[in-house]
């Protein structure tokens, strides 16, 4: 197959896809390297965006997706009927911020940090797939660890939970102080 080919090859799946595609599946799929993988989905990227496409790549460290490019969206959404979004609520947003710095985290360590019961959160952020259980923390009755979903990440469009803000600013210095140790969590 030649390089033309696979780099439609692998449009094609993308879109075809609608969810993200870990790079491990295209590799097999397409018998190509990790080196070629990239190298194609380097061109792809700078393509879509050097022509500023209406398309463009959405990378993770193992996955890769076709997303609508956010410079048309107010052109999409004056077309398109609009679609809800999710709504958090309060406890939810600080629910899912205890856990995407924290984690893995469990609800005794959420309800700690932020000083009220959490399962009605908790349970509705697992609902819409903000976080997942990620399996049990091997202490005295086995408590679910939870953590957030590559569809936490899309949402607030982050690559990777490297790319969250620091924690410990000016306004957050009060939840800080509230983390176990009284620093914000690493990555």
């Amino acid at each position: 197959m030649q390089y033309d080919e696979r780099f439609g090859a692998i449009e094609c799946i993308l879109f075809v896809s609608g969810d993200p595609v870990p790079a491990a599946q295209l590799q097999r799929a397409l018998n190509l390297t990790g080196a070629e993988l990239n190298s194609i989905l380097r061109n792809m990227d700078e393509l879509y965006r050097k022509e500023k496409r209406g398309v463009q790549l959405y990378l993770t460290d193992d996955a890769v997706q076709l997303v609508s490019n956010r410079e048309y969206a107010a052109i999409v959404q004056e077309l398109m009927q609009p679609v809800q979004e999710k709504s958090f609520s309060q406890a939810m947003l600080e629910t899912l911020s205890v856990v995407a710095y924290r984690q893995p985290v469990t609800r005794a360590d959420i309800e700690n940090v932020r000083g009220v019961r959490c399962e009605y959160a908790v349970s509705q952020l697992l609902k819409i797939g903000m976080i997942r259980e990620l399996g049990r923390k091997n202490v005295i009755g086995r408590p679910m660890l939870f953590g957030t979903t590559d569809a936490f990440l899309r949402h607030f469009g982050l690559h990777s939970l490297a790319d969250l803000p620091p924690l410990a600013l000016a306004a957050d210095e009060a939840f800080a102080d509230n983390l176990p140790g009284g620093q914000p969590a690493a990555g």
